[in-house]
């Protein structure tokens, strides 16, 4: 579709032979997105590895050498590779069935249930962290003292702050990212071959093991792919559980680097860098050029409505097992930081009964008031705040034009902001903030180094896809016959975007705005490198008092976070009609 067309009036030359020049407005668009992703994302991490190369002045392996042959640095790698492994196996081996019960039978519950699972996507990892921290703790946590009580042990059954810790509040943060990706498969599964098998006499689960669990292989590869990327390259979880028992990862020592300050710290941190970066681009390869070319034509023309799976007399009795693992995994651990954030002495339960009457000396709203009141967390609110919708907003904008670009035309080049836009999504966040810092600290004629725009930035490049992808989905489900008539009618290729497309996807757009917003608003890792003392966000807040100060007042802003989330979800089901939610 070009910006610009030639008119051929009686005797003139041929159109064609007129042409000079052809003028389209979405070559421009294109070249501005990938100019943008190119000097903030490709040039950063082609630094980063140029740096680790070279940090000797010429091409050298020594940082190497040094780097990876330090004990503490190859016990972090080991670390991150088997907690990573860990939680990919057993997170898969949670979000299969999950997914499956909620999408495929007639379980009790399943729209409460799969909200419930989803919207844990959304809450902080980190928070995560300090809930189990509260339950398993060593020699205080209140799970701990209760089994131990209750089974009459001579000491706490679990200690959270070992290898085995860091995996469980690993897997019990990332499962709903394999569960988003396996439900979403089996919404689109073409139903007949199920059926098929039915009708032939299997069971139940022999048609699950025979039928849906190949067909759904290549999607729960990518989902297993997803959760390993994402558990290696986690900061908030392992810094949290894993540093207080010198459980070390290859995060936590890219962040210890940095904060010595000092160019061997720096390339040190950079030499770790090139390992997450190695790792998640292999990942992504996998994912996307060969997991993705096996996926299996399971969308026919007709309805796709998934088969419902009679679970019959054990109906009942798995619902009751997926309450009971929701209240373990979900409910109980934020219902824990809850109580702390009430609670005046972490040694003492919040309430108790003393010769036959309620105790609630325990009970203080000090640290509450606190977080309502003191400035310093009011300004990090409001920076978070901020940041979050500038991000956002700007992201939501990009996203619209590169979906409509991808759906509605044939451009050349298309497909490169859209490659580089996974590309960003898939690098790990601590690579994508020291790339930033080595790059956009004036060395190289950009200097935005302690400023707001260096995260909103960062912010960008991290979450992006998730709001593209988004709309995406929305603008492939509509029939493209209202914008060429708003086009025939004479309006332009912009018009015709804002005045017809946009009102059509409006629920997407907004969807996929909060989409950007919500992990932006409580983002740690790539904040904990880029804040500056007047930058400061609410995820650096929280984490600095958890780490450093009160628990009880980290307790209070992570229940806000929490309660934010929840409120997010409920003003995008209502904003979109239902169409979406968290």
């Amino acid at each position: 579709m070009a910006a610009a067309t030639t008119v051929r009036s009686p005797g003139s030359a041929p159109a064609e032979k007129e042409k000079r020049f052809y003028f389209d407005i979405k070559w421009v668009i294109i070249l501005a997105i990938v100019a943008f992703l190119m000097v903030f994302e490709v040039f950063p991490m082609l630094y980063l590895v140029i740096r680790a190369f070279t940090a000797d002045g010429g091409f050298s392996l020594h940082a190497f050498q040094r780097v990876y042959t330090y004990p503490m640095n190859w016990m972090a790698l080991r670390n991150t590779v088997v907690t990573a492994t860990c939680s990919m196996f057993l997170g898969v081996l949670i979000a299969f069935p999950l997914a499956w019960l909620v999408g495929r039978t007639n379980l009790y519950g399943k729209k409460f249930f799969r909200t419930l699972f989803v919207t844990t996507y959304m809450v902080p990892p980190y928070v995560g962290a300090m809930a189990w921290l509260r339950l398993l703790n060593p020699s205080v946590g209140t799970l701990n003292v209760f089994l131990k009580n209750l089974l009459h042990l001579a000491e706490n059954p679990f200690d959270i702050y070992t290898v085995g810790g860091l995996v469980w509040v690993l897997t019990s943060f990332y499962y709903p990212y394999a569960f988003i990706t396996i439900s979403r498969a089996m919404e689109k599964m073409d139903p007949s071959l199920e059926e098929a098998s039915k009708i032939s006499g299997a069971s139940p689960l022999k048609t699950l093991w025979t039928i849906t669990l190949p067909m759904m292989a290549p999607s729960i590869v990518a989902a297993a792919l997803l959760v390993f990327v994402s558990a290696g390259s986690c900061y908030g979880i392992p810094s949290i559980i894993g540093a207080p028992g010198q459980v070390h990862t290859v995060t936590t020592r890219i962040i210890d680097f940095v904060s010595i300050g000092n160019q061997e710290g720096l390339t040190d941190a950079t030499t770790l860098a090139v390992f997450l970066m190695v790792i998640a681009n292999v990942v992504l390869y996998v994912s996307n050029f060969v997991v993705g070319k096996k996926q299996y034509i399971t969308v026919s023309g007709k309805s796709t409505r998934p088969n419902i799976v009679d679970l019959g007399r054990w109906r009942i009795p798995i619902t009751l097992l997926v309450v009971i693992f929701s209240l373990i995994v979900v409910i109980i651990p934020f219902a824990s930081v809850a109580v702390t954030s009430f609670t005046r002495n972490l040694g003492k339960p919040l309430l108790s009964f003393a010769e036959g009457q309620l105790v609630t000396s325990n009970f203080t709203m000090k640290f509450w008031e606190r977080v309502t009141t003191r400035e310093s967390i009011l300004n990090s609110a409001g920076h978070s705040l901020l940041y979050a919708a500038l991000a956002a907003t700007l992201g939501i904008i990009v996203s619209c034009v590169m979906a409509y670009l991808l759906q509605r035309t044939n451009v050349r080049g298309k497909s490169i902001p859209d490659f580089l836009i996974t590309l960003g999504s898939g690098t790990p966040s601590v690579v994508i903030a020291l790339g930033l810092i080595m790059t956009m600290s004036g060395r190289f004629g950009i200097n935005i180094y302690n400023t707001m725009w260096i995260m909103i930035v960062a912010y960008m490049v991290k979450y992006l896809l998730m709001g593209m992808r988004t709309v995406v989905s929305a603008m492939s489900q509509i029939h493209p016959s209202l914008e060429e008539a708003s086009l025939i009618s004479g309006a332009s290729w912009l018009r015709s975007f804002k005045d017809v497309t946009i009102p059509l996807i409006a629920p997407s757009v907004v969807a996929g705005w909060f989409l950007i917003f919500m992990p932006c608003f409580y983002e740690l890792t790539m904040s904990t490198l880029l804040y500056s003392t007047y930058t400061k966000t609410l995820g650096i807040e929280l984490f600095t008092y958890q780490t450093f100060h009160s628990q009880q007042t980290a307790a209070a802003l992570a229940t806000v976070i929490l309660l934010l989330v929840i409120a997010a979800n409920w003003l995008l089901n209502k904003l979109t009609h239902g169409e979406f939610s968290i």
